[in-house]
């Protein structure tokens, strides 16, 4: 019969197969492969109009990102509110919601390892005076004013990350956003 495997065969595909596993899952972990992330980055009022857009998606390329949904929008003067309500009580929380609402933003999801900790590395200090002296090489260090228009957004940790993302792009049981980044 074609196609029909004989017992012995069976039985040699079955001892070699949990070494073949044992190998190929070594061989991933030697490799270093690591599991993928996403966190939310947005390009502010001020990178949009001040036509940095291109500029920092070529970073993010180039920096092993995957660009994975984008959008841009205008945001109200409650849905700014609504994303840094963990500020609310600060005396720059009007300023920064002014700020926000005065031009459209363009946002992404970015996919890699350790997205997270990347982009706040490629990102730089929230201060872009002092990114320009501490990470010169900083998308906030290339096109920020300031702590509060400092160009960019991103992430401060996993659970920030999906809500944020879950803000922008959709999950009907998320409401209130909580991070430390302006």
């Amino acid at each position: 019969m074609a196609g029909s495997t004989t017992p012995a065969a069976r039985a040699l595909v079955i001892c070699w197969l949990p070494p073949l596993l044992v190998l190929f899952l070594h061989a991933c972990w030697s490799c270093g492969a690591t599991e993928r992330e996403r966190t939310l980055a947005m390009i502010k009022p001020d990178g949009l109009s001040g036509n940095y857009t291109e500029k920092i998606k070529e970073a993010i390329l180039e920096s092993g990102f995957d660009i994975i949904k984008e959008t841009v929008v205008r945001l109200d003067t409650e849905r700014a509110s609504l994303f840094y309500a963990e500020h609310s009580g600060r005396s720059f929380f009007n300023s920064l919601v002014k700020y926000m609402t005065s031009g459209p933003v363009l946002v992404m999801v970015l996919e890699r390892p350790d997205a997270i900790s990347k982009w706040r590395a490629l990102i730089g200090p929230t201060d872009a005076r002092k990114a320009k002296t501490s990470h010169p090489n900083s998308i906030r260090a290339m096109c920020g004013l300031d702590s509060e228009k400092n160009c960019v957004h991103g992430s401060d940790s996993r659970e920030s990350a999906a809500r944020e993302i879950s803000f922008f792009f959709g999950d009907p049981g998320s409401e209130r956003v909580e991070h430390d980044e302006l």
